[in-house]
């Protein structure tokens, strides 16, 4: 059977990054397996090697995958209307969709218990920090660089959907979300 060509290996690439990043942030780090991410992907586990080093160097790739992404979503908004971007972020963000799917939704948040474990590797600890970084400084720049205002909506944002995730199914959920929306709403 002839090798895959460089477009081929580079569709596979993607199509694995994209696997995993919905995996990771579904089960966190130690959820994924290797095999679990190559069957996600459609490909065999023996192929896993031509593209990564490692698991770990799977996890960092991923993570990028997932901040670009997450990143794109946030400069569309802003290129479709700036006056109304940080409202329909944050009306996403804080949705029962992103509660219910968090393998399609933001790193930050779907990574934010699982990173700060023991035996993360430091790589992917320093990359979810530096997409933390990229995410704030894209709030502060909504909050006309008001730094600690978009910090605090960050926690906020993340804390909300880490509880609505959490108590999903309750009511509660829902009004944590609500909640997190209403407080958010005014920027000043």
């Amino acid at each position: 059977m002839p090798r895959a060509s460089r477009e081929q290996r580079a569709v596979h690439h993607d199509r694995i990054l994209t696997e995993a990043a919905r995996l990771v942030r579904e089960h966190g780090p130690d959820g994924v397996t290797v095999p679990g991410v190559m069957a996600a992907a459609g490909l065999t586990a023996g192929g896993f090697y031509k593209h990564f080093d490692s698991k770990d160097d799977l996890l960092v790739q991923a993570g990028d995958a997932a901040i670009r992404t997450r990143a794109q979503k946030l400069e569309a908004l802003v290129a479709d209307d700036p006056a109304t971007a940080r409202e329909r972020f944050l009306d996403t963000y804080l949705s029962t969709g992103h509660r219910d799917h968090p393998g399609r939704g933001c790193p930050t948040a779907a990574l934010a218990t699982d990173v700060g474990r023991p035996g993360v590797a430091d790589a992917v600890r320093d990359r979810y920090a530096d997409g933390v970084r990229e995410l704030a400084g894209a709030l502060t720049d909504l909050r006309d660089g008001d730094e600690p205002a978009a910090l605090a909506d960050l926690a906020t944002m993340v804390g909300a959907l880490l509880l609505a995730r959490a108590t999903a199914g309750d009511e509660l959920s829902d009004r944590f979300l609500a909640a997190a929306r209403a407080r958010l709403a005014d920027p000043s």
